[in-house]
């Protein structure tokens, strides 16, 4: 086996000189909140995704927020969502007076399953959220013929799948709303932060002010040089979701890089799935068949619980004694206290999510990995597996 001396993480972010600069030099004109350069960070950021209409917030969990706010929900309303997911959007939905409706997902992509969408659409539902898995897009397609004619919002969780492409068009570009994240271990960061788009351009100004507040105007647009009306409104209650400048800075320089960035960790994904192509324990999730461009944010195996002989949780610490971090994306949502005991969810209600949810895990991905970080973990992965074991 090789020796390896220092940890190797499951994720890390690429920042360079110029991104650092950047941020020097928001640091060094005295504004560091909301400003210029989110306004920049914006303007770039609707471009890359070809959607005009886009709010910067100060992460993927307030675009969710504001984005399920402006359902306006009431009481017994409903919002279809996978439970194989971060547990975020169902908390937003729970906060918003909603009720979570889960959906299975398909055991070899992780994305929503279709079919169980269509059984749990009712009179009470407002919306479905279906979130793009690892990077890999949902079969779009039969969800807005599955809502048309019908009073049922889409809500794209793209918090995976900033530069994943559906059927030639970047993801979200025709759904009513679409979330990004810009957390650290994501395809690019502004080390918090997401990006919220909407369709109906009436709703922009009141997600810009759900994010600050319910004010009127901006800070920087109040105390700024060429100011004529210094006092300010508040027209709705609101929140403080702003993004700021110094966010905006690595942001400015991570958007450029970010095709870059899917290229490099797509020639590690591949290389990962021919490197385990004949390990029989622990399979790579499946590709879908209709026509995308994957952004590889995970790369996510299932292990064989049942040949092996031990669990996910000990293999992922059998990695970490040998400095091999790994993540756990995700528990499902309806094995959760809270989500178990409100809805009193059992496992056989999801068994593809159930199913997974005990199995999955993430393998270092990211890419700033050399081939020699590559082959580092695969030869742990064999040695724990194939010597081990045999």
């Amino acid at each position: 086996m090789i020796l390896k001396d220092k940890f190797l993480p499951f994720s890390r972010p690429t920042i360079d000189d110029e991104m650092i600069n950047e941020v020097i030099d928001t640091m060094k004109s005295g504004w560091l909140t909301t400003g210029l350069k989110v306004e920049k960070f914006e303007k770039m950021f609707s471009e890359y995704v070809g959607h005009g209409n886009v709010v910067s917030v100060s992460t993927g969990t307030a675009a969710l927020h504001i984005a399920i706010q402006l359902l306006e929900l009431k009481n017994g309303d409903e919002v279809i969502t996978p439970s194989m997911t971060w547990p975020s959007a169902v908390n937003m939905i729970e906060l918003c007076g909603g009720v979570p409706v889960f959906v299975d997902c398909e055991l070899e992509t992780l994305n929503v399953s279709i079919t169980d969408v269509e059984r749990k659409i009712t009179a009470k539902t407002k919306a479905i959220l279906p979130v793009h898995f690892a990077g890999q897009p949902v079969d779009m397609d039969p969800l807005f013929e599955l809502v048309k004619n019908k009073d049922i919002k889409i809500i794209e969780d793209a918090a995976h799948a900033i530069g994943s492409y559906y059927k030639g068009e970047h993801v979200g570009k025709n759904a009513d709303f679409t979330i990004y994240s810009f957390h650290p271990n994501k395809n690019i960061t502004t080390g918090e932060g997401g990006m919220l788009t909407i369709k109906d351009k009436n709703l922009i100004d009141v997600a810009n002010k759900l994010k600050f507040h319910g004010v009127e105007k901006h800070a920087w647009k109040r105390f700024g040089k060429h100011v004529n009306k210094f006092t300010y409104e508040v027209v709705m209650p609101g929140y403080k979701y702003n993004m700021m400048d110094i966010q905006a800075a690595i942001g400015i320089h991570q958007l450029k890089c970010l095709d870059g960035f899917i290229e490099k960790r797509k020639v590690l994904a591949d290389r990962y799935t021919k490197m385990l192509k004949e390990n029989e324990y622990l399979i790579p999730l499946g590709k879908v068949e209709y026509p995308i461009k994957h952004a590889w944010h995970l790369y996510i195996v299932k292990l064989d619980i049942d040949k092996t002989g031990f669990t996910r949780d000990e293999f992922m610490r059998k990695l970490g004694k040998e400095k091999i971090g790994s993540g756990l994306h995700y528990t499902a949502v309806h094995n959760h206290k809270y989500y178990k005991e409100k809805y009193e969810y059992r496992p056989e209600d999801f068994p593809n999510s159930t199913y997974c949810s005990n199995r999955i895990l993430s393998i270092p991905l990211f890419p700033l990995m050399k081939n020699d970080d590559q082959d580092f973990v695969i030869s742990v992965i064999n040695s724990i597996l194939l010597d081990d074991i045999r």
